[in-house]
């Protein structure tokens, strides 16, 4: 039979499906590989071409680790809580598990048909209770838990309290809040257990505490920074503001420097590391504390300002200070005069999100607070200002300005007139911009004045500590997680509250289960969407916690899961953690480095440092695949610019009976060459023009369609030609289906479209000589766009091995690449040649077991080594292009040689894994042992060539080439050549003066 890869296909799935063939085993022998992809957040769109790129990369390579003799791991599942599935509660009521099972239906249907090797046992769902329950519990650790700067690790809360119960906070060096209180033993044994809790929660890795957030009024909830884009959502597009709330936080930076560190012993993309490293933004410097100055009564002996700055040698050129918007101490330090101006920039403030304000580095704006600073070293009054380049988050949420050395500042300065002071003599131009330089020797700068770079940065440290107005400091750019949203669909936190307090419930109680509501939104009075829940009470009075967990939460450990996926005791087994370490190779889009990367990285070293876990890193090494981008086409409407009868309200009538709709004026289309002829040819338009205002007209109007003319005007100046999208899937080639255009929309029925060469095509028209051509473009795929291909069409259409190869095919996985159906056809072409290497004219199937030839063996060989090497260096699209050649050698060759073509049937398994079942099964194979076969070993004598095509030269002239042995000798291959009657010919009956031989490579004769 020809290929038919429906039934091979169905076939095979069915069979790994019922036998568990990529169940990974805990306890093998063979060494282990675990090959993950980034977690999917199940849409109700489903999948489109662009979404399998990874997994059919992370495929090929699991299936090829198994050829290799590799215990593997691939398991899949889903990220199923987030705001999607919530949105379309809200709209409609359905309950938010509803639409996630539906949807996640469909991601398994459309995932199975690409024969994926998943080992589906070890499937996880971040929503269902079994799974939550231990997100809960992780949470749990982080709050019973604190971080111990002596011993560089979290520790149990319980030994924080042994410290206190022997020695106070004396002995305590630990990641904290700024506002711990200092106490004896004895103080610690006075403090009720309210008192204790509250200074206790200052330590807790996870914490309350009142925060600046992202608010998105219209979603209801705290957005991540990620999650917004130019002060708007980004899902749904709604306007953010800037709010304080008391949110649920987790201590990320006390892991600062181990997510530095770590980035060094990890093999990932160079830009994913640099993005965490500056995302963590670690800053070697100096706090200085400058004390604020008031109009009543001077300076006040013990409030102050402490800023960060990693420029302490520059604080003689200080010319003002400025905090963030957001500060707590903003209202108290503005002045009655200042309050309207500064009052008005908070509010405009609000509108920006925290990525807006860091990224925006070229608008100037602030607001004087009318409160002056006393600058400790110079003792000289300073403005103190507010403006939104600075950040409560970061550092204090106060820097200091100088001009001369910070060109946002030296803007600053310049736009609102401030002082600008030369600090070093080798400053220069700093009329007209900073200079940020560390040359020369500071001027203008008292007891530091004729000191170096180094020297200045060391005494004045010491300078400020010894007067307790400063001291050498490392800052973190990072601020701690907030770990909060104000919606239903995420895990419940389990923490209830008691007298304003936050405790834990009993581990026994977990999962703590989301509780049924009568709506999806917030409560008429703001509260989040839980308070609606009616007894949904802890056992010990209270209330629970009404926030859910972040998006992040449940994808920060879910590796861990698929090792022990049904273990109800633990998140996993010590033994499978022992076994399966860490993530091998992880792939996924770099859209995840500072987020989802990141917080895993956390809460992996977390674990380990609790002694659940080994290893330091859970990725080993990880790849981001290349976004596959939309081919967009576009139809071109012609726009009319007319006046419209007063009785006309400007739409066009539907009548439902005949799901048609009636004009003033038709519906027109112009070809791409029409297009680009109107767009640059004056003459063509007003011909156009006058076609569309008569001929066409008149045309239509005698068509019989049901087309109206009311008493309105055509204006020439108005006239235009507009591009629209077009659904792609009825585009070939750029050629459109014109019937299938019609028939997609009603508004399309009665379209009129001017074809390339000019003729017209009405919606009666039939057999048209010319073809519509579209335009197009490469852009993002998108629904809205409508460029978005989806597999199952393709799958139908040329079957899943297709698919795997095409996407492959492409070009490189790490790089973007525009999606172009055109080219399928030739993978298809190829794989249909693959399967009629096995069979005969008839297409009955037949091989044979002689010896192999040199040549097939060559042949087999050099595909051999290739795809072992690109396998290894995730180069899968030259692969591609190499079976292909293959295949045309061995078709060449009249290859049905058994031994030759089964090494073939295993090399190109992982790529197109169902055809090569069935030709696993019809050489002889056992069904279902073609994953666990051994790759075929390269042998690399095979490739040493014995002979060589020499070409031979007269006179400089290529005139033949003459097949010799390399092991030939200079006399010999003379003797050879001369003797050949071909060669002779040239020579025409004379002597060559000399020969020129160089071995392997020429002969060049002189005559």
């Amino acid at each position: 039979m020809d290929y038919q890869f429906k039934e091979i296909e169905q076939k095979w799935q069915k069979f790994w499906a019922d036998h568990q063939t990529f169940k990974a085993e805990s306890n093998s022998e063979k060494p282990k590989y675990y090959v993950l992809d980034m977690f999917p957040y199940p849409s109700g769109a489903g999948l489109h071409v662009g979404h399998p790129l990874g997994y059919i990369a992370s495929d090929i390579f699991s299936r090829y680790k198994r050829l290799k003799g590799f215990n593997v791991l691939h398991p899949m599942g889903y990220d199923s809580f987030g705001l999607p599935a919530e949105q379309y509660a809200i709209q409609t009521g359905q309950h938010p598990a509803i639409t996630t099972e539906a949807n996640i239906a469909t991601y398994r249907r459309q995932l199975d048909q690409i024969g994926f090797s998943f080992d589906w046992s070890r499937e996880v769902r971040t929503s269902e209770p079994s799974y939550y329950k231990w997100t809960q519990w992780i949470f749990m650790q982080l709050f019973n838990s604190w971080y111990n700067i002596e011993n560089d690790r979290a520790e149990d809360i319980t030994t924080l309290i042994e410290k206190f119960n022997a020695s106070g906070t004396a002995d305590v060096k630990a990641v904290c809040d700024e506002d711990v209180k200092s106490f004896l033993p004895s103080d610690w044994a006075t403090f009720t257990d309210e008192e204790k809790q509250i200074e206790l929660l200052k330590y807790r890795l996870t914490y309350l505490r009142e925060s600046t957030v992202n608010w998105c009024p219209a979603l209801g909830t705290v957005l991540a920074n990620d999650e917004v884009k130019d002060g708007f959502s980004e899902r749904g597009g709604f306007p953010v503001e800037q709010k304080k709330m008391m949110q649920w936080s987790m201590r990320i930076t006390a892991y600062a420097d181990r997510l530095l560190q770590g980035l060094d012993t990890i093999d990932w993309p160079e830009p994913v590391k640099e993005m965490q490293r500056n995302w963590i933004g670690k800053s070697v410097g100096a706090s200085v504390k400058f004390k604020i100055e008031t109009s009543d009564s001077g300076l006040r002996t013990s409030d102050y300002i402490e800023v960060f700055t990693t420029r302490v040698d520059t604080i003689f050129g200080v010319s003002y200070l400025v905090l963030a918007p957001e500060h707590e101490w903003v209202a108290e330090l503005t002045t009655p005069e200042q309050k309207q101006a500064v009052e008005d920039y908070i509010a405009l403030t609000k509108k920006k999100s925290e990525l807006d304000r860091m990224a925006d580095t070229k608008t100037v704006s602030g607001a004087f607070t009318g409160t002056y600073v006393i600058n400790p070293v110079s003792g000289e009054r300073v403005q103190l200002w507010i403006a939104d380049y600075v950040l409560a988050g970061y550092g204090t949420g106060a820097v200091m300005g100088v001009p001369s050395g910070d060109q946002r500042d030296w803007l600053f300065a310049t736009h609102f007139n401030l002082p600008i002071v030369q600090i070093l003599d080798a400053q220069k131009d700093i009329d007209v911009q900073a200079d940020p330089t560390k040359e020369g020797k500071y001027i203008n700068s008292g007891f530091i004045n004729g000191m170096e770079y180094k020297e200045a940065v060391a005494f004045l440290n010491n300078w400020l500590e010894e007067r307790g107005a400063g001291k050498a400091k490392v800052n973190f750019r990072q601020r701690d997680a907030i770990f909060g949203r104000q919606r239903y669909w995420g895990e419940p936190i389990p923490v209830y509250f008691k007298d304003g307090l936050p405790y834990l419930v009993q581990e026994e109680e977990l999962p703590l289960l989301l509780p049924e509501i009568d709506k999806y939104l917030p409560t008429e009075t703001g509260e989040p969407p839980l308070a609606r829940a009616e007894n949904w009470l802890p056992k010990d009075g209270g209330h629970y916690e009404l926030s859910t967990m972040p998006g992040w939460a449940g994808s920060s450990w879910y590796w861990y899961r698929y090792m022990d996926a049904n273990n109800n005791n633990e998140f996993a087994s010590k033994e499978a953690i022992d076994y399966w370490q860490a993530v091998d190779l992880y792939i996924g889009g770099s859209e995840h480095a500072t987020g989802h990367l990141l917080y895993s990285r956390f809460w992996n070293k977390f674990l380990k440092d609790l002694g659940y876990t080994k290893e330091e890193e859970p990725f080993k090494k990880l790849i981001n695949q290349g976004m596959i981008q939309g081919r967009s086409n576009f139809v071109y409407q012609v726009g009319y610019g007319y006046t419209w009868p007063a009785r006309y309200k400007g739409e066009p009538r539907y009548d439902e009976d005949t799901s048609i709709y009636s004009h003033v004026f038709p519906v027109i289309f112009i070809s791409k060459g029409q297009y680009e002829r109107f767009v640059r040819d004056e003459a063509f338009k007003k011909e156009l023009f006058n076609i569309l205002n008569s001929e066409l007209m008149k045309n239509i109007n005698n068509s019989g369609i049901p087309f109206e003319i009311f008493d309105g005007f055509i204006y020439y100046e108005n006239f235009g030609v507009s591009p629209r999208n077009v659904d792609v899937n009825i585009v070939v080639n750029d050629k459109l289906n014109v019937t299938k255009f019609r028939e997609n929309s009603p508004f399309y029925k009665e379209a009129v479209l001017i074809l390339e060469d000019g003729s017209i095509s009405y919606p009666n028209s039939v057999g048209e000589v010319s073809d519509y051509i579209c335009g197009h473009e490469v852009e993002k795929m998108s629904k809205s766009k409508f460029n978005v291909v989806n597999p199952d069409d393709l799958i139908e259409r040329y079957g899943a091995d297709t698919l795997r190869m095409y996407e492959m095919f492409l070009g490189p996985l790490e790089q973007s690449k525009p999606w172009n159906t055109n080219g399928i056809e030739g993978v298809f072409k190829f794989l249909r040649k693959f399967w009629r290497l096995f069979h005969n004219e008839e297409w009955v199937f037949h091989v044979n077991d002689v010896v192999p030839t040199k040549a097939e063996l060559k042949a087999l060989h050099k595909i051999i080594k290739k795809v072992q090497d690109d396998i290894e260096r995730f180069s899968f699209n030259t692969s591609v292009s190499s079976f292909m050649i293959a295949v045309n050698e061995l078709t060449d060759l009249k290859c049905k040689n058994r031994q030759i073509l089964e090494d073939m049937v295993i090399i190109l398994s992982p790529y197109a894994p169902h055809i090569c079942e069935e030709l696993w099964q019809l050489l002889g194979n056992d069904a279902g042992t073609l994953s666990y076969a051994a790759y075929p070993t390269f042998k690399p004598e095979y490739l040493v060539e014995d002979e060589f095509a020499y070409p031979v030269s007269i006179n400089g002239k290529m005139k033949m080439n003459l097949n010799l042995s390399l092991t030939l000798a200079q006399p010999e291959v003379e003797s050879i050549l001369l003797a050949d009657e071909h060669f002779q010919k040239f020579l025409d009956g004379k002597a060559p003066k000399k020969i020129i031989f160089v071995k392997g490579k020429i002969i060049n004769v002189v005559v």
